[in-house]
C-alpha cells in the first residue's frame, strides 16, 4: 500500500475525475486557523522527501491503468508542491495521457522551482481568503516573512506567463472580507491575477460555519457581484 489517499472517481463537465492526496499528513507553508485538516506541525516551504513514495506511485499506476479517468485532481493535506515527487507523481499521470489539475494556496508561485512544476500542470488553482495584511497574520498564519502583497503579487505573475488553466478561488469569510469595502478589494485582486475561471465559495465545514459563515442571501450577492468583473 501507498500513502496517497483517494476519492471516489467522480464525473466534472462530462470528465472523470480522479481526486488524490500525495501527503502523509499535513505540510503547508500556512496554518489557517480555520483550515478543515486542523494544525500544522510542519509548517515548511521546502520539498519533503516521504519514504513511502515508490509504492505510493506504483500504487497510483494501477488505479490509472484499472480505470478510466480523464483528469487527476492534486488536492492534498496542504501544500503538495512540497512532496519532493511531484514531479515523478506528474510525470506518471501525463505519461497515461491524463491531464492533471493542481491545487496550491498559490504563495509558492512565485518561486522559480515551483513555477517550473506548475507550469506542467493542465490547471492550477490559486486561492485567497483574506484581504488585509493584519488578518493575513493573524488567521493564516503563514511562515515568518511572508506578506499579503507578495502573495497577490507571486499568482498574478505566474498567471501571467502560465499557458495551462489558471483558476482562482475566493472564499468568502463573514467578518474578514463580507463587507463593500472587500468586495471592491477582492475585484481589484481578480483584475490583477486575470483568472481563466473564478470560483466564489464560503466556509462549509460545520466547526467553522456558524462563527465565519456567509448567509445564503449575502453569499448570493457577492457572488453575482464578484463573477460579474
Amino acid at each position: 500500500m501507498g500513502n496517497f489517499t483517494y476519492k471516489e472517481i467522480y464525473m466534472e463537465d462530462g470528465k472523470r475525475v480522479l481526486e488524490m492526496n500525495i501527503l502523509p499528513e499535513k505540510y503547508c507553508n500556512f496554518d489557517c486557523i480555520f483550515c478543515p485538516i486542523g494544525r500544522t506541525h510542519n509548517k515548511v516551504d521546502t520539498q519533503q522527501v516521504f519514504e513511502e513514495n515508490d509504492n505510493s506511485l506504483k500504487e497510483l499506476a494501477s488505479i490509472l491503468e484499472n480505470n478510466k479517468v480523464d483528469l487527476v485532481f492534486i488536492n492534498s493535506k496542504g501544500e503538495a508542491l512540497v512532496n519532493s515527487k511531484i514531479n515523478s507523481i506528474i510525470d506518471l499521470i501525463k505519461s497515461k495521457g491524463i491531464a492533471v489539475r493542481l491545487l496550491s494556496n498559490g504563495y509558492l508561485l512565485g518561486k522559480d522551482e515551483y513555477i517550473k512544476i506548475a507550469n506542467r500542470c493542465d490547471e492550477v488553482i490559486g486561492e485567497i481568503k483574506v484581504i488585509r495584511e493584519e488578518d493575513f497574520q493573524k488567521v493564516q498564519r503563514p511562515i515568518e516573512g511572508y506578506n499579503l502583497e507578495e502573495y497577490i503579487s507571486n499568482m498574478a505573475l505566474f498567471n501571467q506567463q502560465y499557458k495551462g488553466k489558471f483558476i482562482f478561488e475566493v472564499t468568502i469569510i463573514k467578518g474578514y472580507n463580507d463587507d463593500e469595502e472587500s468586495i471592491e478589494r477582492l475585484k481589484d485582486i481578480i483584475k490583477k491575477i486575470s483568472p481563466d475561471k473564478l470560483i466564489v465559495t464560503r466556509m462549509e465545514d460545520e466547526r467553522f460555519k456558524k462563527k465565519l459563515g456567509v448567509d445564503d442571501e449575502r453569499f448570493e450577492e457577492i457572488t453575482n457581484e464578484l463573477l460579474s468583473i
